[in-house]
């Protein structure tokens, strides 16, 4: 396996792109972003795949959870990073409420994002239960990505963020999920919150890749949330987060400076202002003396 130096020229991603990473055991790489700026710095560092997140209801708009947000603030996010994105496979979240209530409404929810925001790929979650749902999008040439285990738009159902898959019950359902939306053609299927051993099982029972987030390293790639590896979330993380860097701390860190700097007059400074170009002084100084000696 080989990485491509970042600054180096890349292949676009694509479905058959990343069913071509499963098969030749390349770990896939994805990450949210919910703008320009941040899907720019994600798609120049070789990330595969780009995630416009649901989550961005917390990240971004500071609602409690994913149920609240609406259709047009996700395509609003969804432009947003299709300007950044040259190369990575984009992915939108279908939020909550926008393809439960039909498949005739879920297909035109879903073609909004393709052709309107520039998605390549929706995400819908559930799995046995949305299968069929599902091949109508992809039968109105809408590829579309799987979400199963822990689904944030069932909170409520599951009762809180709990990890599933740990009865044997649970656990053939999760194997049944898969294996519908593999059979469904979806690019590639989401594992949240589920014990290891599952997520491996699924990976090595389907042919579709699959994407860990809590679901150990046996799966075929990995997502976390962008505001997460940065530490740009408050709160505790969960079990599964790894922080990167964190951006919570320089960003206060140059906020505060820069307050300082205002109150003191240190900002700005004479080599950070623009000046009068040497004529235009000169003539301004001539006015400025005669209305003087006018006042006199």
């Amino acid at each position: 396996m080989s990485l491509t130096p970042i600054g180096e020229p890349r292949h676009k991603i694509t479905v058959a792109s990343l069913r071509e990473k499963k098969l030749q055991h390349e770990p896939i790489t994805c990450l949210t972003a919910y703008d320009y700026a941040s899907a720019r710095l994600v798609d120049e560092a070789g990330i595969d795949i780009v995630l416009v997140g649901d989550s961005l209801a917390m990240t971004m708009l500071g609602y409690e959870n994913t149920l609240t947000v609406t259709v047009d603030e996700m395509l609003h996010h969804t432009r947003a990073v299709r300007r950044g994105v040259k190369n990575a496979f984009l992915v939108a979240d279908m939020p909550f409420g926008s393809y439960h209530l039909g498949v005739d409404e879920a297909v035109r929810n879903a073609s909004r994002f393709v052709k309107e925001a520039g998605a390549e790929a929706v995400k819908i979650e559930g799995g046995e239960k949305r299968a069929d749902l599902i091949c109508s999008i992809i039968d109105a040439e809408i590829p579309v990505t799987g979400h199963i285990g822990l689904t944030p738009q069932s909170v409520n159902v599951m009762g809180g963020f709990k990890v599933q898959g740990k009865t044997l019950p649970a656990v053939e359902q999760l194997m049944r999920d898969a294996v519908a939306l593999d059979r469904a053609g979806v690019a590639c299927i989401y594992l949240e919150g589920i014990p290891r051993e599952v997520a491996a099982m699924i990976t090595a029972e389907v042919q579709t890749p699959t994407i860990g987030i809590g679901a150990g390293p046996d799966c075929d790639g990995q997502v976390l949330v962008f505001h997460d590896i940065l530490n740009l979330t408050f709160g505790p993380a969960a079990k599964f987060v790894r922080r990167y860097a964190d951006a919570a701390a320089l960003i206060s860190e140059a906020v505060q400076a820069f307050r300082a700097d205002v109150v003191s007059r240190q900002y700005p400074s004479d080599q950070e202002s623009y000046h009068l170009p040497k004529d235009t002084q000169a003539a301004l100084d001539t006015v400025l003396e005669r209305k003087h000696a006018m006042r006199r």
